[in-house]
């Protein structure tokens, strides 16, 4: 398997890209043509990346017709942890009279079932980049070669079917097999683009079923509470992990109205300090905003702050205010620095409220703007 000698830095690490899927399948549809135009066989093909970045490609399982050759490429993932690692994507290329470029998907490569994502319903899930990659490279060798006529591609992953129930691809209505995707040709490994990007599907995906308001959660103990003690229907709901800031960036470029978020205490109370990213590799003041917010009580005691302050979890932060009978005020408190930390984010474009709940006490707040807001979802 072909190894990409580009590494990126990641927490003290050293890791090493990869290439994605619709790098694959330009390289194959690449390989394809040159062989149908020459009727001999490659072992290597050559890709520049959107990125940039220039790949020799191993060319594999050829066969060679008059009229159509099929070839495969292997994807490589780098130190990503990602299911296609190792997949074969095929490409089928068949000469066709007329002076174009037509691009399909075969087995394993899935097909649009809703509106919303990159591609339209019906079609094939190759996404946008990966057919311009495509399209650019099999034009320059028609050009090149003088050939007259045009090309038909057919991309497949046999793998793919089977690989399909391990992505996100049915619940977002792709079916039948996995995306060929990619923006920049290059896998970066644990991306935090990579997320943002499926945050941004799953939201334009919600925009185009009609839907106004969007229910954020940070994840299944944010998705858990809203269904079980909110009584919400999640099918306005999208996970958007830590990136709460940029995912409020993103509802207000699709067009949502508004947007609520329901989350444990130990992910939004960063929120009250301004941290829009929740991870804990940027940093945490969970305790030292809990701490200056039971200082702002009249009730408060110094050496009350002190216990909240070395308390380990957020969850026994709160035992200490509910024995001091200051919880409620205390949560409240929290709750406007909140509000005003999403409205600065939002700069008062669209209403944004959130709802604090703790495994141990339920729930603990809401913003001024949370009540109004639930309305919109519906209830199961």
């Amino acid at each position: 398997m072909d190894q990409l000698e580009q590494f990126i830095i990641k927490d003290n690490k050293k890791l090493r890209c990869g290439y994605t899927t619709g790098s694959c399948a330009a390289a194959a549809a690449k390989a394809a043509a040159v062989m149908l135009l020459s009727q001999h066989p490659v072992s290597h093909i050559a890709l520049m990346t959107p990125k940039g970045i220039r790949l020799n490609l191993s060319v594999q399982d050829i066969v060679i017709r008059p009229d159509w050759v099929s070839c495969a490429v292997r994807k490589h993932s780098g130190d990503d942890p990602d299911v296609t690692h190792g997949v074969l994507v095929y490409a089928k290329v068949t000469k066709i009279s007329e002076p174009t470029i037509l691009i399909d998907g075969g087995v394993g490569v899935g097909r649009i079932t809703k509106p919303g994502l990159d591609q339209p319903v019906g079609a094939a899930a190759i996404n946008r980049v990966p057919q311009q990659m495509m399209i650019q490279e099999l034009e320059e060798l028609r050009d090149d070669s003088e050939y007259p006529g045009g090309f038909q591609v057919e991309i497949s992953i046999p793998e793919g079917v089977a690989l399909a129930t391990k992505t996100f691809n049915p619940r977002l209505g792709i079916i039948g097999g996995i995306s060929v995707l990619g923006t920049s040709g290059i896998v970066e490994p644990m991306s935090d683009q990579a997320l943002l990007d499926s945050i941004r599907v799953e939201l334009n995906m919600l925009a185009a079923s009609g839907a106004e308001y969007v229910l954020l959660t940070p994840g299944n103990y944010g998705e858990t509470f809203a269904r079980q003690h909110l009584r919400l229907d999640l099918k306005q709901a999208v996970k958007c992990s830590n990136f709460i800031g940029q995912t409020l960036d993103l509802v207000c470029e699709t067009g949502f109205r508004g947007a609520l978020l329901v989350g444990h205490i130990g992910k939004l109370i960063k929120l009250a300090g301004g941290m829009m990213n929740t991870h804990s590799r940027y940093g945490d003041c969970r305790m030292e905003i809990l701490a200056a917010h039971t200082g702002l009580s009249p009730q408060a005691t110094p050496s009350l702050v002190g216990r909240v302050f070395q308390s380990n979890t957020t969850e026994e932060a709160l035992d200490c205010l509910k024995e001091a009978g200051i919880h409620t005020q205390v949560m409240e408190s929290v709750a406007k620095a909140i509000h005003r930390q999403l409205e600065h984010r939002v700069q008062g474009s669209i209403p944004v409220g959130a709802i604090l709940f703790s495994n141990q006490h339920g729930l603990l707040a809401q913003t001024v703007e949370a009540v109004p807001l639930i309305t919109y979802f519906h209830t199961v």
